[in-house]
């Protein structure tokens, strides 16, 4: 018996709810000779918006699946995307001087454990030109002295994003504010690492901050980036206990674990579609 050759597909779905839509959805999957292997729904009380993600086996190419689909997201006037399951996503990582979150990026990359595709690495520093070679991945770094710098290094960003076809940009402890218009440029493209403290301790020497202060709990916040410094949907958060004998340099050990741990996860999320966004919170399907 000759072997069947499955398409592996996944499919996500935005729109106002409403009755009919999962009926409808998975009717012109079956039309499509598609099985669905996984599928998760959530209706927003706040929003009144319906998500749906779903993973198919189908014999069907794109063309044949879009062509049963397309009916239903007109209907239903939805956002939506179409993917193979597994594809790599085409992500730029930025990044300043502190490397342990670009290097268990590019670690779980090269080990097959992040669907990423890294293009390049861009930096306002060229300290961690050699982390990003270990892993051939391409390096530039554009000093950043100054309001027009800062102009200078994002309008190559955009370019950037725009050459490589970037699905992705990952803020990786870089550390400089991105503009409104750039922020605005790749909305819902951006996502951003920092630790648990804001607002409560800003600026420089978080951690010494915390320990003056006696905290008992250290964490990371994943986050998509807007204008809004430091408010955007959040994506994942982690937190872990700590007592009055960790040191400041114990407690930056811990908080820069869970920094790389939280931006880590969220990433594979994103590349793995299972997050959407729904106004100023995210819906993560795990």
């Amino acid at each position: 018996m000759e072997a069947v050759n499955f398409n592996h597909w996944v499919i996500t779905l935005v729109c106002v709810d409403g009755p009919g839509i999962v009926h409808a959805v998975t009717g012109a999957i079956a039309d499509a000779g598609g099985n669905i292997t996984e599928s998760q729904q959530f209706t927003s009380i706040g929003t009144g918006r319906f998500f749906m993600r779903l993973q198919v086996e189908s014999v069907a190419d794109r063309a044949a699946l879009e062509a049963k689909l397309l009916p239903v997201v007109e209907r239903f006037e939805m956002d939506w995307t179409l993917d193979v399951v597994g594809r790599p996503i085409r992500t730029l990582i930025l990044v300043t001087k502190e490397g342990h979150c670009l290097a268990d990026l590019l670690f779980r990359k090269s080990a097959g454990q992040l669907g990423i595709e890294v293009p390049l690495v861009m930096s306002n520093h060229p300290d961690l030109d050699r982390l990003a070679g270990f892993y051939e991945i391409p390096f530039e770094a554009l000093r950043v002295n100054s309001n027009s710098d800062m102009k200078a290094f994002e309008d190559r960003l955009i370019e950037v994003v725009s050459k490589y076809e970037i699905e992705l940009v990952v803020l990786a402890r870089f550390m400089r504010v991105l503009s409104p218009e750039t922020c605005a440029a790749l909305a819902g493209k951006v996502i951003n690492i920092h630790h648990s403290f804001l607002p409560g301790f800003k600026g420089a020497n978080p951690y010494r901050q915390a320990h003056e202060r006696g905290v008992k709990l250290i964490g990371a916040t994943a986050h998509f980036v807007t204008d809004d410094l430091d408010e955007g949907p959040i994506i994942e958060q982690n937190v872990v206990r700590v007592d009055h004998s960790s040191s400041p340099d114990a407690l930056k050990r811990i908080g820069q674990n869970e920094e790389s741990r939280t931006l880590t996860q969220a990433v594979g999320w994103l590349a793995e579609h299972r997050v959407l966004l729904d106004g100023r919170r995210t819906v993560i399907f795990h």
